[in-house]
């Protein structure tokens, strides 16, 4: 079923009526008004360039009725400007130029007759976009009812606070992203990838801090993984050129390398991370629970000098991981994919798969676990070349795993399971988090 700017604002409508958000209700229409511009405005260009921009629904009377005690240096704050402007595709258009989503949100509210009007700037975005694509651990407070964001043609993204409400994606309505690194195939398939970072931070460790100390942290250690794989899938996207990467045990078999390379920075970057991580942690909870909740008169100085080596040396690898993460991700830029080893080591660039068979049918997953009464068969044929070349690999090798971002921003998981070979659409590659503004049933249900 085909969805519309009117649908995502019955849907948005339905979610902020029950939502503890202290806020006024905004009317169906102001609703329906908003997205039906915006969508109209993603299908512009100025200075031949597509439209992305971002506007935060916020009162103009009284944009910031319960601020914090004590406000955070970074903490956002609105210009007004001196006038009133109309909220129109137009206008939009124009001040998207002065309004970076990375830096910058539009204010918009809406008068006593309905009609929706920009009327400011809300600075330091930055950080909430740091946030959410995983560049940051802070997670700073959100203006505003909600925010809504152009992020292509016909791609609205609204969200209350960090949780998605709704995506329309040209005409469909997406309310849920699949998240495969969190359970099911890919998440174990991962796992089993980690080998080689868990024996690496084991060995570091025995003698450090104990060998039982990974055993609390090989979970933390496999989201770094899957984190540091999502900012690489998010780099892709905002190329807008389009690109693969594959993970494979075998990176020469039915594989033509244009481009060979071995760039293993991207693995001992995330194992350094990691173990500076442990460490800092580790000295911090020795100080508190030995000193500090004690209340100990003296703190020995080894202590307080190792927390602070260890949290100096987690920032400097923090600074690493991302700039290998970036290196990794501009390699997609040329055609033909990325193929990295099992521990994340890029192996080669510019590869071109060989022409193999590829399975009848390929069966999309609508959950992160593989339930086969839910999987809908499709033709491989119903996609481009870049996907019809990964389900013939995926097919033929398994223990491959392949991620296939669209030139629309698309972005696909795709391996073998049994005797089927799986795809994962609308993944989740962004850290969003539950809101609590948001009803839920089940909080009146006693579940």
């Amino acid at each position: 079923m085909n969805s519309t700017p009117k649908d995502l604002a019955k849907f948005v409508f339905s979610k902020l009526k029950r939502a503890k958000t202290g806020a006024r209700q905004p009317p169906l229409a102001v609703l329906t008004t908003l997205f039906e511009n915006l969508f109209f405005t993603s299908l512009q260009t100025e200075e031949g360039q597509l439209i992305k921009v971002t506007v935060t629904l916020l009162d103009a009377e009284n944009p910031d009725p319960n601020p914090p005690r004590k406000k955070v240096a970074h903490r956002w704050t609105c210009v007004p400007f001196g006038e009133r402007i109309p909220f129109t595709v137009k206008n939009l258009v124009k001040l998207s130029k002065a309004a970076d989503p990375w830096s910058t949100s539009l204010a918009v509210d809406y008068d006593a007759h309905n009609e929706l009007f920009i009327w400011g700037l809300i600075d330091q975005a930055y950080h909430y976009r740091s946030f959410i694509n995983y560049e940051s651990t802070f997670s700073p407070e959100q203006p505003g009812l909600f925010r809504t964001a152009i992020n292509d043609i016909g791609n609205l993204h609204v969200m209350l606070d960090y949780e998605l409400i709704a995506n329309l994606k040209h005409n469909v309505l997406i309310s849920n992203y699949v998240d495969v690194f969190a359970s099911g195939p890919v998440r174990a398939l991962l796992g089993q990838h980690s080998t080689d970072y868990q024996a690496a931070v084991r060995q570091h460790f025995t003698d450090e801090l104990g060998s039982d100390v990974l055993d609390d942290w090989s979970g933390y250690l496999n989201n770094v993984i899957s984190r540091s794989l999502c900012r690489i899938l998010l780099k892709m996207q905002d190329y807008q050129h389009g690109g693969a990467f594959l993970i494979t045990p075998d990176t020469e078999t039915g594989l033509s390398i244009k481009h060979h390379l071995s760039y293993g920075r991207l693995f001992r970057a995330i194992v350094q991370f990691v173990k500076f991580d442990i460490a800092s942690f580790t000295h911090t909870e020795t100080i508190m629970n030995e000193y500090i909740d004690l209340e100990q008169n003296t703190l020995p100085s080894h202590l307080y000098l190792q927390e602070n080596v260890a949290a100096t040396d987690k920032s400097e690898t923090s600074d690493e991981l991302k700039g290998a993460i970036m290196f990794v991700a501009a390699l997609s830029c040329i055609d033909g994919l990325v193929v990295l080893s099992p521990d994340l080591e890029v192996r080669g660039f510019g590869v071109v798969i060989r022409s193999v068979k590829a399975p009848d049918l390929v069966y999309v997953a609508t959950q992160a676990t593989v339930d086969e009464r839910k999987l809908l068969p499709v033709s491989p044929s119903h996609y481009g070349t870049r996907h019809r070349s990964m389900f013939a690999y995926c097919w033929n090798h398994a223990g491959s795993l392949g991620f296939v971002v669209s030139q629309d921003g698309d972005i696909r998981a795709i391996t073998r399971v049994g005797d089927k070979l799986i795809m994962w659409e609308n993944i989740k590659v962004q850290q969003f988090i539950k809101s609590k503004r948001l009803f839920r049933p089940h909080q009146h249900q006693g579940v």
